[in-house]
């Protein structure tokens, strides 16, 4: 097995003949009638709706104001996931009994997935803004509390016999020892997060929004405008791969920051 690692010039060439592949692919399905452009438009139909909604709007809106509109959701749901999350994390970390009483139902809300509290959330909220909130925080919540408490749970013994041999109080305990040892497992829980969170989005918007990138290709798949959907998805994963590109680079600092990682 070669394990030699790959230069920035072989992997971007490696990435770009990928991308070249499957567009070509794509070109092919359409182009020659195997799927229908009906449902399958190719590439460059897909590239012309795209920058034609950029300014005309579609269902009440261009498309970056479906963004715009879908981002605000989306960060309001990871903000709470993690003010929520991250502090109840630490606190399970220290506390057994607070961990005993929090983790039995934990455990019991985490695997229903985020979709599933769509019924729930359109009962309470309807269309406004607190039921895509509410999908969201239960898509982002978990990472960030069980990463949290995980950096808690292993810190090093030697740092927590110190403080206590000082007689540091709770409070300081958890504020200065256990929340800068846990702050690289707490970023990667809220990397993770945001990606589950942003998914719960969609989801979310697909069914109780009046506004966003969801409910744009629910109006578009309902009048047959496939080029729309492909446009609402592409836009999807762009700001999706933007997101996690962002939250990849500020773990890469901290690490740096913290000596982790040449």
């Amino acid at each position: 097995m070669n394990d030699r690692p790959l230069s920035f010039a072989e992997t971007f060439f490696l990435g770009l003949a990928g991308l070249v592949g499957f567009i070509g692919l794509w070109t092919f399905l359409s182009v020659s009638g195997i799927v229908p452009r009906q449902f399958l438009p190719n590439p460059l139909d897909v590239a012309t709706r795209f920058i034609q909604l950029l300014s005309a709007p579609f269902a009440g809106a261009t498309l970056p104001m479906h963004l715009a509109s879908s981002f605000e959701r989306y960060a309001y749901g990871v903000l709470l996931a993690a003010f929520v999350g991250v502090p109840l994390g630490l606190l399970m970390g220290w506390f057994r009994l607070l961990d005993d009483i929090v983790t039995p139902i934990f455990d019991g809300l985490r695997f229903i997935a985020p979709i599933a509290w769509v019924p729930f959330a359109a009962l309470w909220f309807g269309t406004g803004i607190g039921g895509p909130v509410m999908i969201i925080f239960a898509g982002a919540f978990p990472p960030c509390l069980i990463n949290a408490y995980r950096g808690a749970r292993f810190v090093e013994p030697r740092l927590i016999e110190a403080g206590r041999m000082l007689g540091t109080p709770n409070s300081r305990m958890i504020l200065e020892v256990l929340l800068p040892a846990a702050v690289p497992s707490i970023i990667a829980g809220l990397r993770v997060s945001a990606g589950l969170g942003w998914q719960s989005l969609v989801g979310a918007e697909l069914i109780v929004a009046a506004a966003g990138v969801g409910f744009m290709m629910v109006q578009a798949q309902g009048s047959v405008q496939t080029q729309t959907v492909m446009v609402g998805m592409i836009a999807i994963g762009l700001v999706g791969m933007l997101i996690d590109v962002l939250l990849r680079q500020g773990e890469a600092w901290l690490r740096r920051r913290r000596g982790l990682e040449a």
